[in-house]
């Protein structure tokens, strides 16, 4: 993957002055959002500039072991309004991790406030929104993480990556690859990832407070779903699973618990898509995720209002929960009558 020499040149005036600095990455920010925003203002910070990094919600709980982590703003629990003040007094906004403001919720609104501040976009999702003044967009890139850590390689130099840059880093890298399993997994990646371990970072370590530090809750929940919620249909080739308000409260459910659930049904033979539907006071947010050729990121922007990767996208539903799988049974019988599934 080559990044614009143009693009870098660019980013470099927009940096070649003290500018105070807001970076902001999705709702329900996962380890590739943290990774790349907490490094990202690490360096920025490192060369002179004054920034704060928001998130519009909150971060799962297995990722308060991140060093950094707590440096940043939380929009949805912020009230003291320093997030607000923060965006107002913006000259430069740096939005990682998504592809259009709309991704922000109740923070973007906030964003949409001050249009004097330049936007630079550093993302690696399909379909941008055009609404930047620069965009660094790789959709073939892993992660955004990666792309950061690439970005920071040619401007700064290899070594500026301190580490906990790295170990943040490549929390990212390894959330977004599915422990570097997915797709885009190239020799340059695992370069990169040589990159960072040459820090001294511990990744068994960073492996287990990922992947090994989940509540009884969580354990419980999982057999839960995969027992009594995940239905298979269309000849075993899709599945569906939903969540319900009242039962994640019988689990007592944490923000991030049901992470990972929807790649399971993968596992299985033949199978070739899945999806989850977790209920939230307004909405129900989806999460379907494919194998191979099935674009899930056209299949969520056709019938959720979403979107993402070929292989792992995301949308909204506004219907009752029952409405909402139906709908989606029926979207796949149409979906593959087109020869799409």
């Amino acid at each position: 993957m080559d990044i614009s020499k143009d693009k870098l040149s660019a980013l470099g005036d927009m940096l070649s002055r003290p500018r105070k600095i807001v970076i902001v990455s999705h709702t329900n920010p996962d380890g590739d959002a943290i990774g790349s925003s907490i490094a990202w203002g690490d360096v920025l910070a490192a060369t002179g500039h004054t920034v704060t990094r928001i998130l519009p919600n909150r971060y799962p709980y297995y990722l308060d072991f991140m060093p950094g982590i707590r440096e940043i703003i939380i929009h949805k629990n912020d009230t003291e309004g320093r997030a607000a003040e923060a965006i107002a007094e913006a000259d430069l906004i740096f939005c990682l991790d998504f592809h259009t403001v709309t991704r922000l919720d109740a923070l973007g609104d906030a964003i949409e406030s001050n249009r004097t501040a330049e936007r630079v976009l550093i993302d690696h999702h399909l379909d941008p929104s055009t609404d930047f003044d620069l965009m660094i967009s790789h959709p073939t890139a892993s992660s955004t993480s990666y792309l950061v850590a690439r970005i920071i390689e040619e401007m700064f130099g290899a070594g500026s990556i301190t580490r906990r840059m790295a170990e943040v880093l490549f929390v990212g890298m390894m959330t977004d690859t599915g422990n570097f399993a997915f797709s885009y997994i190239t020799p340059d990646l695992f370069r990169v990832v040589a990159m960072l371990c040459s820090t001294g970072i511990d990744i068994p370590a960073i492996h287990n407070s990922v992947y090994n530090s989940f509540t009884e809750g969580r354990a419980r929940l999982f057999g839960y779903v995969i027992n009594r919620k995940m239905k298979i249909f269309h000849n075993g080739q899709v599945a569906h699973m939903s969540l319900t308000e009242q039962e994640m409260r019988r689990f007592w459910f944490q923000q991030g618990d049901s992470e990972g659930f929807v790649n399971y049904p993968l596992t299985i033979r033949k199978m070739k898509m899945s999806a989850i539907f977790i209920e939230h006071h307004d909405f129900i947010r989806v999460s379907l995720r494919s194998r191979g050729k099935i674009n899930v990121n056209l299949f969520a922007s056709r019938y959720f209002n979403g979107g993402g990767h070929k292989n792992a996208a995301g949308g909204k539903s506004f219907a009752p929960m029952a409405e909402t799988l139906r709908h989606f049974e029926e979207s796949v019988a149409e979906f593959a009558a087109e020869g799409l599934l």
